[in-house]
């Protein structure tokens, strides 16, 4: 018995170069696109690939039906005996000539009615298909897009990333010829026929059927469709290149998902530089080869860079490559000779400051001032930040055990190679530039290490600095920009955050943590909002250490613990200690993982609960002490119990609490589950007798104040 295949569609969207930083996202959206909205048709596949070249969106979607399935409604109408035109528009709407073909149904004591039954056959995929396509097309998200063709001017004329040149779209079995989905889009009729490398393909269209025959045809017209086979070829021979001349590739994933992009056919080969230009430093070197050329670098055996590079051609050339190599090595000799120049002359005095004793990085820092160059035109210029810098990194340098001298010399030094030569070229190499020409002009090794790190860490898997010199400039760098900010109320909204701000607040969390540094961020900030012109600002300072909180909240989550721990924790005054924050919240985890915590939580809601009701309904607050003498004389055995259990868990809980033991003040008010537990058990808190109530409220809210010497408990969730 003979299983007929459920047919596939074939899509290829034509064009000229596609930007290879668009390409990734480009083939997910079109697969989303085009699969979502066959599914909202009830057209469910079996499965779905995207494919992207520099000239080409592809998508193959395999197991799809012929069409959807039908479907049947059936339609209430108006009473039997309703007037005519009543019935006439039932009929109009259910597509009926006469009443005599409804049907008669009974609904108990509401009579008859006329009823009709609508059977809508499955919409046609093909037809689906035409649909979907042209509408996917016009609304594509590319982020830049230009019209195209001789109705470009029209408003509604068709957008694409380029001129869009061809479609295919095909659909059908793998056993037969596929049939050619009928749409038009800007002129262009789809058709079932594709293209082959610009140069070695043939010059024709080529024709296809189905998704097998379209990659095969693809190759032998010397087009590789899938992106990660051709980011393989190139790593594969680039590494086999390098092998055979005794050096090593320096890997680079960024610069290879991109070449990969740039390229229908990769061919790998290598090109040479003069060795004079390895004098330069080797991420200038790297940075210079890969910004313009977008070629690999080389390491030899002692682990420095060679002389050599590895380039990516789009085509096999009849010469082997020679003349794309010539000329790949004339732009490298040009750029590197320029980058040369760039390294020696920030290494020389500046013209105005011929004769004077005054250090190149220094003369650098006199012009980034002369120059008055803006920060942000409500925070003033660079020199203004600097000079805030070096004042914030001093406050600071006492929590981190910085020597303050070195310090501050980083901090005025850390903004100086913004105008060298070199980092006007490579905006990218700053602070790495400042720590060579820190270096070269004999400052000390902390000071020019600090001058690169003050960046760092730049995202979540970048590297934190450890020595207390570069930790005390990076935090300040940092703490500066989010209380700057802050100040002119440019906070993150949403998504957009174009000042990083988020980036800043979760580097000031690593730096703290990963180094355990000691920093309580009130007083810090406080000051630093004075410092901007914003004093006495106790409230934008707690907004923005919530914001430092929130953060905290997402890195402690991925690290697996649970964000209302940390909402516990903050919600205590004068919690912005954070290495504190986290050790009481991984105490905290701990305990409540136990039964004495599940426990003790159970019973402090309890205890809060019936306080938050009692003290609204009275309009008073419980949190004096209470009589123990009525606890003594007229309390329940249970009552006495707790009172004296409560006030030595709490003593001990807060001696504990002081010197930082949080999972010894956690044990403390173990002690008082059993005590709690009988107290619920026995004692009616809203006893008739006024005094005794009043008393037993206090007592829970003793309680309360126990547990909170830890955290607030009433932020815990679950």
């Amino acid at each position: 018995m003979c299983v007929a295949l459920m047919p596939d569609l074939l899509l290829e969207l034509f064009c000229e170069e596609i930007p290879a930083r668009m390409q990734r996202r480009a083939a997910d959206e079109l697969k989303r696109l085009v699969t979502g909205a066959l599914v909202e048709r009830g057209l469910l596949y079996e499965g779905a690939i995207a494919h992207v070249t520099p000239r080409r969106l592809a998508l193959h979607v395999a197991g799809l039906p012929i069409k959807g399935r039908d479907t049947a409604e059936e339609r209430r109408g108006p009473r039997v005996g309703a007037p005519e035109n009543a019935l006439k528009g039932f009929l109009k709407s259910v597509g009926l000539t006469e009443i005599s073909q409804a049907q008669i149904i009974s609904d108990g004591k509401k009579g008859e009615f006329y009823a009709a039954r609508i059977e809508k056959p499955g919409e046609a995929t093909i037809s689906a298909i035409a649909k979907i396509v042209p509408s996917v097309v016009a609304s594509f998200p590319w982020p830049k897009s230009m019209r195209f063709g001789p109705q470009s001017r029209a408003p509604d004329s068709l957008r694409w990333v380029r001129p869009l040149r061809s479609i295919l779209c095909t659909f059908g079995p793998e056993t037969e010829d596929p049939e050619i989905v009928p749409f038009e889009i800007g002129g262009i009729a789809a058709g079932d026929v594709t293209f082959g490398h610009r140069v070695m393909g043939p010059q024709g269209p080529i024709r296809v059927r189905h998704f097998a025959d379209y990659v095969t045809s693809l190759e032998k017209a010397k087009v590789v469709l899938d992106a990660e086979r051709r980011s393989n070829i190139i790593a594969h021979e680039a590494k086999n290149l390098a092998f055979a001349a005794g050096l090593e590739l320096v890997e680079d994933e960024a610069l290879l998902d991109e070449v990969a992009g740039l390229v229908e056919w990769p061919v790998v080969l290598m090109g040479s530089f003069d060795e004079e230009f390895l004098s330069i430093p080797q991420e200038v070197i790297r940075a210079t080869i890969r910004a313009n050329q977008k070629c690999f670098v080389l390491r030899n055996a002692e682990g420095g860079l060679a002389n050599r590079f590895v380039l990516i051609a789009n085509l096999e050339a009849a010469d082997g490559g020679a003349a794309i190599i010539a000329g790949n090595e004339r732009v490298v000799r040009a750029r590197l000779a320029d980058a040369k120049y760039f390294w020696e002359t920030d290494q020389r005095p500046l013209p105005d400051y011929a004769g004077s004793a005054e250090k190149p990085l220094d003369q650098r820092l006199a012009k980034l001032k002369a120059q008055n160059i803006i920060f942000h035109a409500k925070l003033g210029t660079q020199y203004d930040r600097i000079l805030r810098l070096a004042g914030l990194a001093k406050e600071l340098s006492a929590m981190t055990g910085a020597a303050p001298g070195l310090v501050e010399r980083a901090a005025m030094l850390a903004k100086a190679d913004l105008v060298t030569e070199m980092v006007g070229e490579f905006p990218e190499l700053q602070g790495l530039m400042g720590r060579y020409y820190a270096a070269l002009q004999g400052e000390p090794q902390p000071v020019a290490a600090a001058i690169e790190e003050h960046y760092k860490p730049l995202g979540p898997s970048d590297r934190v600095p450890t020595d207390k010199v570069s930790i005390t400039v990076a935090l300040a760098d940092k703490l500066d920009t989010l209380v700057g900010f802050w100040a002119i109320d440019e906070k993150p909204t949403g998504s957009k955050d174009p000042f990083a701000l988020r980036r800043a607040a979760l580097g000031v969390i690593r730096l703290v943590l990963e180094n355990g540094v000691r920093l309580a961020l009130a007083p810090v900030l406080e000051l630093h909002f004075a410092v901007l012109g914003q004093p006495g600002r106790k409230g934008i300072a707690a907004d923005l250490l919530s914001f430092l909180a929130d953060r905290l909240k997402v890195l402690m989550r991925e690290k697996g613990a649970r964000h209302d721990l940390v909402d516990a924790v903050f919600a205590l005054p004068g919690r912005d200690d954070l290495l504190m924050v986290v050790k009481r919240i991984e105490a905290l985890a701990a305990f409540l993982d136990t039964e004495n915590g599940r426990n003790l939580l159970a019973g402090y809601r309890r205890a809060a609960n019936i306080l938050r009701i009692e003290e609204k309904k009275d309009g008073v607050s419980y949190d004096a002490a209470p009589d123990l003498s009525l606890v003594e004389t007229r309390g329940l055995p249970e009552e006495r119990v707790l009172a004296h259990v409560l006030d030595a868990a709490a003593l001990h809980a807060r001696e504990h609490v002081l010197k930082e033991e949080f999972t010894e003040a956690l044990a403390a008010l173990a002690e008082l589950r059993p005590a709690v537990d009988a107290f619920f058990e026995k004692v009616t808190v809203n006893d008739p007798d006024a005094s005794l109530r009043a008393n037993r409220l206090k007592l829970l809210s003793g309680l309360r104040r126990a547990v909170h010497e830890v955290a607030d408990f009433s932020r815990i969730e679950g």
